[in-house]
């Protein structure tokens, strides 16, 4: 049971007490007070009156928020209430509440409930500008006491898991939440300045398509066949572009059935877009601006810091081929880079692990993982993707084992992935079965599945089209310095629950 806890118990016979004494510990219909800021600034003038004369009894407010701490001191007490805004002081005593009531309440009302708090500010003593009650009235009585306030909510996961008592307690967290609100709002407002249409398409697709990943599988009862979450909306949005649409956006969750790491959660965040007769260069340009509008628009320089590092978001980013990359920034020699026998021996030579069947753009990719993707600290599009493992990217005219692809890494972690779309119908049907040949010859679970109606749509004809993704949550972690995904989605994925046990004020 939830509510055995000594402490749970206790608090559960206060509202048996409350209610005896006709006093509804959850009552409707209370108004949001005004907020503790507006409160600050309109009392700011008692601090230029006199000593004795700092109070200002003409002006009436009324608080509404949550007690984080109580100090009884006989006959009167003192506590802080914290709203939207913050933390302020109020006070109340025996003289100035209703005949009775501050000695009735004083041991009902305590930490981790909700209040109205009405009266006139004033400055202590001390210089702190505070609210003298006139009244103090219960909105919501809370049973579960809040962690005490000297150690607060230390247990990592015990946050993650209970995110609302996180919140509650790690005021901070809600900032960053707030971030990530108005940063995705932005988003929203900068694609739509530049013409793009907001979409929804399905999360529930007859074959995982739009990328190389593991799918969750499910059971449509009503059509007796399996469904998949999606793991990217890339091919339903490129449908679009051919039915005429010229530029799409959609900001939705995507879903990988993969492992879970300080940037990896089984469903995240994604923006995706679509533009029609437009190339990979002109993604790079747009995604530059759109960097230069959120850093703008939020107040931040171009100079981060995040984690231990200090990134330059000034443009123009740095742009380097996918070779180039290999050899200059992971010290791999060229000749080794462009041979598959030696990249492979290369590889198994400094312990990593590879498969002895994977085709050269695959080897490559590993050499990139290996050697080159942690030293992506300040911006880096990384361009010319091995032709081989970009099955939805267009060839480039110059060099066919090339896709006009790039991604973008910030302090070592994509951020971005864009790409000249394949347009061909012939060529995106060959390498979708390249995609499963390779999947049969490998059992690689992430490998692309045929998608006929996909190679249909594109049969009719779809205008030359660049296309990208951007990760939300990544790019939320860059600009609020947060160093787990975990610390950017409110309710992350979290293994089955094992009882954590929190130090109370009680």
């Amino acid at each position: 049971m939830i509510f055995e806890n000594q402490y749970i118990q206790e608090r559960i016979k206060k509202v048996e007490i409350l209610r005896s004494e006709g006093i509804n510990p959850y009552p409707n219909g209370i108004a949001k007070g005004v907020g503790s800021e507006t409160f600050y600034k309109s009392c700011q003038h008692l601090h230029a009156k006199q000593e004795g004369q700092k109070r200002d009894e003409s002006v009436e407010f009324r608080l509404t928020g949550r007690l984080k701490f109580v100090r009884i001191m006989g006959k009167a007490s003192f506590a802080k209430l914290q709203d939207s805004d913050g933390l302020v002081q109020i006070y109340y005593n025996r003289d100035d509440l209703a005949e009775g009531y501050y000695n009735k309440m004083k041991k009902l009302i305590e930490v981790g409930d909700i209040v109205e708090a009405v009266g006139f500010g004033f400055v202590t003593q001390t210089g702190e500008i505070t609210l003298h009650c006139r009244e103090l009235n219960l909105v919501t009585k809370s049973i579960s006491p809040l962690p005490e306030k000297f150690h607060g909510l230390q247990d990592q996961e015990l946050r993650y898991r209970q995110r609302y008592l996180d919140m509650i307690m790690n005021p901070e967290v809600t900032k960053n939440f707030i971030k990530r609100s108005k940063i995705v709002s932005l988003i929203r407002a900068f694609f739509e300045s530049k013409g793009f249409l907001e979409v929804e398409t399905p999360m529930l697709h007859p074959i995982p398509g739009g990328a190389n990943a593991r799918p969750f599988v499910t059971h449509h009862n009503a059509l007796g066949i399996e469904r998949y979450l999606r793991i990217a909306p890339e091919l339903y949005l490129k449908r679009l572009i051919v039915g005429g649409m010229d530029a799409v956006f959609e900001i939705n969750r995507n879903f990988r059935n993969e492992g879970m790491d300080h940037t990896h959660n089984p469903e995240f965040t994604m923006l995706e877009f679509y533009w029609a007769y437009k190339n990979y260069k002109d993604l790079i340009e747009i995604t530059q601006e759109m960097f230069e509008y959120l850093l703008e628009r939020l107040n931040l320089p171009t100079i981060l810091e995040y984690e231990d590092k200090q990134i330059d978001f000034s443009a123009p980013f740095v742009q380097v081929s996918y070779i180039d990359a290999i050899v200059d920034i992971g010290g791999v020699d060229r000749e080794i880079a462009q041979s598959s026998q030696k990249a492979l021996a290369f590889l198994k030579a400094n312990n990593v692990k590879v498969q002895e069947n994977l085709t050269l753009g695959y080897l490559q990719a590993e050499l990139f993982d290996a050697f080159v993707e942690d030293k992506l600290v300040n911006p880096t599009f990384i361009t010319d993707f091995p032709i081989d493992i970009s099955p939805l990217a267009r060839r480039s005219d110059k060099n066919p084992d090339v896709a006009e692809r790039f991604e973008l890494f910030i302090a070592g972690k994509e951020i971005s992935n864009g790409f000249s779309e394949l347009n061909d119908p012939i060529d995106q049907y060959e390498r979708f079965k390249a995609q499963v040949k390779a999947k049969d010859a490998t059992g690689d679970d992430e490998a692309m599945h045929m998608d006929t109606d996909y190679v249909k749509a594109l049969s009719y004809g779809m205008t030359p089209t660049a296309g990208e993704g951007i990760g939300i949550d990544r790019l939320v972690m860059m600009l609020t310095n947060q160093s787990s995904i975990r610390d950017v989605l409110l309710f992350p994925a979290m293994r089955p629950e094992i009882t954590h046990s929190v130090k109370t004020e009680e």
